[in-house]
């Protein structure tokens, strides 16, 4: 047993580690436009914004831990919205971080897959992915909040474990397509609910409310660091 332990443990991590070729450039225009077609019509982004809220609060809730508060829970509900919960102080830099995490997690994870890629590593990507989503399912309250996380992770497990190559890079290229996109969305629906008189407690308005800085300025950071993030991250997985 201990032999065997002492030859697949070192595999395993040449293949985390290891870095794989890059696809095709069709490939990679392909899972832009794949990412593209789920993001832009309203009724698949019904279902595909669903993955956009995973990360929105994930990255509150990693922030949280981050920056010392106490996580309880995490809620992710069928209208694709969802609610992370921590305790600590109402109010100093932890607080005021761990607000502002939600609307810039998903376009920085996506940059940051997109620096992954761009160096070869999909096989990291993939795993990094399903940790992260493992993590995240312990912290999570409500059944429906389970089941989607439990699929998306799933899904990235599969793909990892039992898809060849080229597979895994273009599931991965459309991952991060998907985050770089789709995370760009977000703050515009933000920006037309206030707008019309709603959203009263978003991000942006509770940021408000703890640095007395406007909303308004919140949803440009917003809107600054989606936009920012897709084109670098575009860049790179475009190998420019």
């Amino acid at each position: 047993m201990d032999s065997l332990a002492a030859v697949a443990l070192p595999g395993l991590w040449d293949r985390l580690v290891g870095t794989q070729p890059d696809p095709d450039l069709w490939v990679v225009l392909a899972t832009a436009a794949a990412a593209l077609a789920v993001v832009v019509p309203h009724t698949l982004w019904r279902i595909s914004r669903n993955a956009i809220t995973i990360a929105h609060e994930g990255g509150h809730g990693l922030v949280a831990l981050l920056t010392g508060r106490t996580l309880t829970g995490i809620r992710l509900h069928s209208d694709t919205s969802g609610l992370t919960v921590s305790r600590g102080k109402p109010y100093g830099l932890g607080m005021i971080l761990t607000a502002a995490s939600g609307y810039t997690a998903p376009p920085l994870l996506g940059l940051g897959g997109a620096a992954l890629l761009a160096a070869g590593h999909v096989t990291l990507l993939l795993w990094a992915a399903t940790a992260l989503l493992v993590v995240m399912l312990v912290m999570i309250r409500n059944a429906y909040g389970v089941l989607t996380v439990v699929l998306t992770g799933g899904t990235f497990l599969l793909v990892s474990w039992l898809a060849g190559p080229q597979v895994q890079a273009a599931f991965a290229y459309a991952v991060v397509w998907f985050l770089l996109l789709g995370g760009v969305r977000p703050a515009f629906e933000l920006q037309v609910k206030r707008s019309r008189g709603g959203a009263g407690d978003s991000d942006a308005d509770q940021l408000s409310r703890l640095t007395h800085v406007p909303a308004a300025l919140w949803l440009f950071l917003f809107h600054a660091v989606s936009l920012c993030s897709l084109m670098g991250g575009g860049r790179w997985l475009l190998g420019m």
